[in-house]
């Protein structure tokens, strides 16, 4: 293998193991916000315990979440210098202003959530977390909108003496079409794994304790409900977010939409396969379910309409960039397309036979529901990182749509072997750090609800006593 394919492997391993943290600290921390909110409105201890237990697994996710994150921006000048020359006069704009701005905003205000607790009002601390969940919001966009100009470039001008991409228009990158159909796609994504996150773990301690003290089962009970009601209201805006981008995608990047099909011929209208069983290139087909015409809606918003196929792209392309081969790879782009939704489905039916099982104040027994809780934070959290997948691998061979490619952007003083010696060591650091995370989530969760201490016991003065890890 050669260092481009090392390198493009480190990436994708560091970005994905990253992203498992990023949609539970979007989804959480509203969460977490909304129930010590509930606290303050209603003076319930109940959302008081639960704002402490959650959010305790929330900061764990967060720690870890900002350690993996760091890596991510410190790849662009060891194995992608050209392609951070090419283009860091428009990606670092975004990026510097999510680590000065969002980052400042979640770190700042996050450490005067935690040890405020004492030494806050109530609504001033609830503000904090507030600010937090806003600043995920923020850190979100200018990310969004640094990889939107990777798939659809716009506001800038190429400098043909400096060999290098320049902005020219920073509110052209910030309304992006592609960024204002993917944000709203990735925030509805995040919640939905929030609502699971949630939801998973307090239907568990419904079916796992039962003989919990009344106010523990009936906490439980209520983030059950809120939670698997956010999945499924998020679920719902990620359908519709998703159809739009779709068409999106298939105005600025119709090859990817090609690909996600199998699509070899222009057709019109055009099937959607829901599964299909032939060549791993998708040249040749053996058996497929097809559902007619549906694939020209999802890409234009008509039954009707002609999509391009790969073939006739490919030789477009070949005329405009000159020769090479412009089509991505098309098993990983057709399965990675379909398990994100199958994945994203699932979540959502389980979300709603678990309902019907609480329901009228019933607590459920059947091992198959206790499976599917501890299997239901997984399931958008891997539909997320399979959109991600198939938004990243379709845009192959491109590290920036139309201007370079991902050949084009390798660093040229890298070695294979200084690639995967740094490869091999982020996956064992990464290994270690999954163990930690996990070990810790897993601690925290089985402790259940925390015992809340009488205020009037509380020794407000002893500003010099250590500082607890939770608050």
């Amino acid at each position: 293998m050669e260092a481009l394919d090392i390198a493009r492997w480190q990436f994708g391993i560091v970005t994905v193991y990253h992203f498992f943290f990023v949609p539970v600290t979007i989804g959480l921390s509203f969460l977490v916000a909304g129930l010590e909110a509930a606290w303050i409105r209603t003076d319930d201890e109940r959302y008081l315990k639960l704002t402490k237990f959650f959010g305790k697994l929330f900061l764990i996710n967060f720690a870890i979440g900002v350690a993996t994150g760091i890596v991510q921006e410190f790849q662009f000048g060891m194995n992608w210098s050209d392609y951070s020359r090419f283009v860091g006069d428009i990606f670092g704009a975004p990026l510097a202003i999510e680590g000065l701005l969002a980052f400042f905003l979640e770190s700042t205000f996050l450490g005067l959530w935690i040890f405020g607790w004492d030494r806050l009002s109530k609504k001033i601390h609830n503000l904090c977390i507030w600010i937090v969940a806003v600043g995920t919001l923020l850190s979100a966009l200018f990310i969004l909108a640094a990889n939107s100009f990777m798939q659809n470039p716009v506001g800038y001008i190429f400098n043909a003496e400096r060999g290098r991409a320049e902005m020219t228009d920073f509110g052209a990158v910030l309304t992006n079409k592609v960024l204002l159909a993917t944000f709203p796609h990735q925030i509805f994504g995040a919640f939905m794994v929030g609502g699971a996150f949630m939801a998973g773990i307090a239907l568990w301690h419904l079916i796992r304790r039962p003989q919990d003290d009344a106010m523990s089962a009936s906490a439980f009970r209520t983030a059950f409900k809120l939670g698997a009601v956010t999945l499924l209201v998020a679920g719902v805006g990620t359908i519709v977010s998703g159809d739009i981008q779709g068409k999106i995608m298939t105005d600025v990047q119709p090859m990817k939409m090609a690909a996600a099909e199998g699509l070899y011929e222009d057709a019109q209208p055009a099937p959607f396969s829901i599964i299909t069983i032939g060549r791993l290139d998708g040249s040749e087909e053996i058996f497929s379910i097809k559902m007619p015409t549906l694939l020209s809606y999802l890409g234009t918003g008509h039954f009707d309409s002609e999509i391009r196929g790969i073939n006739s792209l490919q030789s477009e392309y070949e005329q405009t960039y000159g020769p090479g081969n412009y089509t991505p790879n098309i098993p990983v782009t057709y399965w990675t397309f379909r398990l994100m939704i199958t994945a994203g489905g699932l979540a959502m039916l389980a979300a709603i036979w678990m309902l019907w099982g609480i329901r009228k104040g019933r607590t459920p027994t059947s091992k198959w529901m206790l499976r599917s809780a501890i299997l239901l934070p997984f399931l958008p959290l891997v539909a997320n990182s399979f959109g991600w997948i198939f938004t990243e691998m379709g845009r192959q061979p491109w590290a920036v749509f139309g201007l370079m490619s991902t050949a084009q952007g390798v660093s040229p003083g890298t070695t294979t072997g200084e690639v995967l010696t740094s490869l091999i060591g982020f996956t064992v650091l990464y290994g270690v750090l999954a163990v930690v995370e996990m070990r810790l989530l897993l601690t925290y969760i089985k402790d259940g609800l925390p015992e809340i201490e009488d205020d009037s016991t509380d020794d407000h003065d002893d500003h010099d006593g250590p500082l607890a890890f939770a608050y």
